[in-house]
């Protein structure tokens, strides 16, 4: 309608203003739980009656933070098994950048359970239909609600839940945690000039949060 008005098709712009008639949407946070119930958690994962494949894929995303979309479509190429890191293509990124993810021996163990189901194909957590494709992401979404957490945790909640302990701890630098979430830089002068990725001080966050995680696993079986 602007242009149809600089264009001298129209006198004026009928929809001048229309915005106002429409509410402005409320931003909702994903669904998520908080750090006491991670060991609950843990404990209906170990317990559920989903395929091996789909429990991998959840502490896999559990353990790296990434967003279910990623999880799911993690490919062997990616992996750099000397460096112990995981390389995603700035294609698959929300952001369109490319992020490494430390591996923990955590990690690192879920890779060496998939490496028999799908280590000779391209997904590392094939869909169950379609081995040759990779599973789709709200396979996580489905089971989480099979577990029991329907409206109280998402797969994508599962990042909260890694943000909000790892901040609560006071332990780590919350620019780490931001990278470590591949979280876009809201100062956008500051994002063009700071591309640090901080791979190996970020080693430090993604053991303790692998840690953290086996602990509450262990709680449950006490």
């Amino acid at each position: 309608m602007v242009y149809a008005v600089n264009t001298g098709v129209v006198e004026h712009n009928s929809l001048a203003g229309i915005k106002a008639a429409f509410q402005t949407p409320i931003k909702k946070s994903m669904a998520t739980i908080g750090s006491e119930r991670l060991p609950e958690f843990m404990e209906a994962l170990s317990r559920a009656s989903i395929k091996f494949t789909t429990r991998c894929l959840i502490e896999w995303q559990l353990h790296t933070m990434v967003r279910p979309s990623e999880a799911a479509m993690a490919e062997w190429s990616e992996i750099d098994f000397e460096s112990k890191v995981w390389i995603l293509p700035a294609e698959k990124m929300k952001m369109s950048k490319s992020h490494k993810v430390p591996l923990t021996p955590s990690t690192l163990r879920i890779l060496e359970l998939m490496k028999p189901v799908s280590g000779h194909r391209q997904y590392i957590f094939p869909a169950d239909r379609e081995p040759r494709s990779h599973t789709n992401p709200q396979t996580a979404n489905a089971a989480i609600k099979r577990m029991g957490f329907k409206g109280e945790l998402v797969a994508h909640g599962l990042r909260s839940l890694a943000s909000t302990i790892l901040n609560e701890t006071k332990q780590f630098d919350s620019e780490l945690i931001e990278v470590a979430l591949a979280h876009q830089e809201k100062n956008e002068i500051r994002a063009a000039y700071n591309r640090a990725e901080y791979v190996e001080n970020r080693r430090e966050v993604m053991s303790w949060w692998s840690d953290y995680i086996n602990k509450a696993k262990v709680a449950t079986s006490v």
